[in-house]
C-alpha cells in the first residue's frame, strides 16, 4: 500500500457519490458534493507526488466579472467572454453551455479562495491576460495541494493509484465502477459517479486512430495518465460521443522538451513577435494573426501540417524580452545564416526567407499588447501585426513541436451536467466534468485559461447535482 494512501478495505463500503478524477474539475465536484452532504469518494490514477493530472500545469483561470480586484486589472463581462470563444472556436460551440459556463463562472474567484486557492497579479509576460484572467500563486500545484488540503478536512477520501478497468452501466444508469489498486481488482459501489478523468492525450493508440503515423511526433504536455480508459468504457456503455477526435488544445512548444509532462514551461511564446518556417525553411502561417493567448492553441495543429511535424520559430534581440521564457534557452547566432544552420536547416533558403519578409514590413507603430498595425504587404502569408524586419543581431531561434494538452473528442452533456446517453436521454446518475466533456463547448481551439473554466464551472454543479440526486 502506498503511503498515505486510504486502506483498500475502505474502498468497499457504499459512498453517495464516487468521484473518477484527481485534477481541478474533480476537486471542485468533490468538494461541492461534500458540502452538500454526500459522502465522496476520490478515485486517482496516478501517485499522490504525481496527482491533478493537467491541472498541475496550469497557472491562471479566465472568469466572468463585474470589475477589477487586487488580481484583476478591470470588467470582463460575459458578452465579451463569449465573442472571445466564438472567436476561437469559429463558432463550433454549444451556446447554451458556453454561457452557462461563463455565467456560472462570475466571479468563481471568490469561491476557489474560500477553499484554499491564493491569486497574484499577471506577471511580466502575461500582461495581456491582467484583466481576463487570474493568476494562480504558486501555479497549479499549489491550487491543487490547497484543494486536496480542504477537500481532505471535509472529509472527502482520495485513493491514490487506482485505475478504473470498467464502469457498469444498466438501463443509463451507474451501478458500479472495477478498478485495480497495489495489484488487486476490486468493485466500487455508489448512488451516484462524477467522470473527471480527462481526455485520451496520453494514448498514443487512439491519438494515432484519428491522426496517423504523425501523431508519433506529438509531445504531450500534461499527465501520462489520461489514457482515456474511462473515457471508452462510458462510449462502449451507449453514452452519447461529442467532439472530433482530431480536435484538441494543441500548442507549439520546444522541440527540445520531455515526451510527457513537460507542462507549461516548454510552451513557447515568441511566435507573434518573429516568423515560423517549416523544414524547407518556408512560412506557412501569418503569426500575427492575433492576441497568443487567443490564438496560440493553434500553432500545434499547424506544426503538426508541417514536413516531419517541426517547425522553427526566428526572432532578433528586438524581440527577446517581450514574451515569457520557456524552460530551454533559445539557440543564439550573430547571423541569421549561421541561426540556420544551428537549427539544422538551409542556411540560403532561410536568408531568402529572413529578406523577403523584412522587405514586406510597413512602418508602424509597434504595440506587444495591442492590435498594431505593424503588417507586411504583398507577402503571402501576410502577417497581420507586430511585423518588424528581423534585422538586429543576435538572432534567436527555438525548434517547434506539436504540443497536445487535452482531447475534445467527450461524452455529450447537458446543463446538468448529466451524461447524454446514445438517444439523447440523460442518465439520472452519472455526471461529468473538465476535460472528458469539454468539446461540447471548445468544437476547436482555446483560449488561455478557459479549460479550468469547464473544470471548475461544471466541477461545482455536477457536485451540486449528484449530491441533490442522492440525499
Amino acid at each position: 500500500m502506498s503511503q498515505s494512501n486510504i486502506p483498500i478495505a475502505e474502498l468497499s463500503k457504499p459512498y453517495d457519490v464516487l468521484v473518477i478524477g484527481g485534477g481541478n474539475a474533480a476537486l471542485c465536484a468533490a468538494m461541492t458534493a461534500r458540502e452538500a452532504g454526500a459522502s465522496v469518494l476520490m478515485l486517482e490514477s496516478s501517485t499522490k507526488v504525481y496527482r491533478g493530472g493537467n491541472s498541475r500545469h496550469t497557472r491562471n483561470l479566465r472568469y466572468m466579472h463585474d470589475k477589477g480586484n487586487e488580481f484583476l486589472t478591470g470588467p470582463y463581462p460575459e458578452d465579451e467572454f463569449f465573442e472571445d470563444l466564438l472567436r476561437v472556436t469559429g463558432g463550433e460551440t454549444n451556446e447554451e453551455l458556453a454561457r452557462l459556463t461563463i455565467r456560472e463562472s462570475n466571479n468563481v474567484g471568490e469561491w476557489m479562495q474560500k477553499h484554499g486557492c491564493m491569486f497574484q497579479p499577471a506577471m511580466r509576460g502575461t500582461l495581456h491576460l491582467s484583466r481576463t484572467n487570474a493568476f494562480f500563486l504558486g501555479g497549479g500545484r499549489a491550487l491543487l495541494n490547497a484543494y486536496y488540503r480542504t477537500a481532505e478536512k471535509m472529509g472527502v477520501l482520495v485513493s491514490y493509484e487506482t485505475e478504473v478497468l470498467d464502469l457498469v452501466v444498466e438501463n443509463g444508469t451507474f451501478v458500479k465502477a472495477v478498478a485495480k489498486r497495489d495489484m488487486r481488482e476490486f468493485e466500487i459501489k455508489a448512488k451516484a459517479v462524477i467522470l473527471a478523468a480527462g481526455g485520451f492525450q496520453a494514448n498514443l493508440q487512439l491519438l494515432k486512430e484519428a491522426w496517423g503515423p504523425v501523431a508519433e511526433n506529438f509531445i504531450v504536455r500534461g499527465s501520462p495518465y489520461d489514457t482515456g480508459r474511462v473515457l471508452r468504457a462510458m462510449l462502449d456503455q451507449g453514452a452519447k460521443q461529442i467532439g472530433d477526435p482530431k480536435q484538441c488544445h494543441a500548442v507549439a512548444i520546444d522541440a527540445r522538451a520531455p515526451k510527457y509532462d513537460g507542462g507549461i514551461v516548454t510552451r513557447l511564446d515568441c511566435v507573434s513577435f518573429g516568423i515560423v518556417v517549416n523544414k524547407d525553411g518556408d512560412r506557412f502561417y501569418d503569426e500575427g494573426e492575433d492576441f497568443w493567448p487567443k490564438r496560440y492553441a493553434i500553432w500545434g495543429r499547424l506544426v503538426a501540417a508541417q514536413p516531419d511535424q517541426v517547425g522553427y520559430s526566428i526572432i532578433d534581440s528586438k524581440s527577446i524580452d517581450l514574451f515569457m521564457p520557456s524552460v530551454f534557452p533559445p539557440i543564439e547566432a550573430a547571423t541569421v545564416g549561421e541561426l540556420a544552420e544551428k537549427l539544422g536547416l538551409d542556411p540560403a533558403k532561410v536568408e531568402a526567407t529572413v529578406k523577403e519578409f523584412n522587405a514586406a514590413t510597413r512602418p508602424g507603430t509597434f504595440h506587444p499588447g495591442e492590435l498594431d498595425d505593424c503588417r507586411t504587404e504583398g507577402l503571402e502569408p501576410i502577417k497581420s501585426h507586430w511585423a518588424r524586419p528581423i534585422d538586429t543581431p543576435p538572432f534567436y531561434g527555438y525548434p517547434l513541436r506539436p504540443g497536445i494538452t487535452f482531447t475534445y473528442l467527450g461524452l455529450a452533456v447537458n446543463n446538468k451536467a448529466q451524461v447524454l446517453m446514445e438517444d439523447n436521454s440523460p442518465s439520472s446518475n452519472i455526471f461529468a466534468a473538465g476535460e472528458i466533456m469539454s468539446g461540447n463547448i471548445l468544437g476547436r481551439g482555446y483560449m488561455a485559461g478557459f479549460g479550468m473554466t469547464i473544470g471548475t464551472v461544471f466541477g461545482k454543479i455536477a457536485g451540486r447535482e449528484a449530491a441533490q440526486y442522492v440525499i
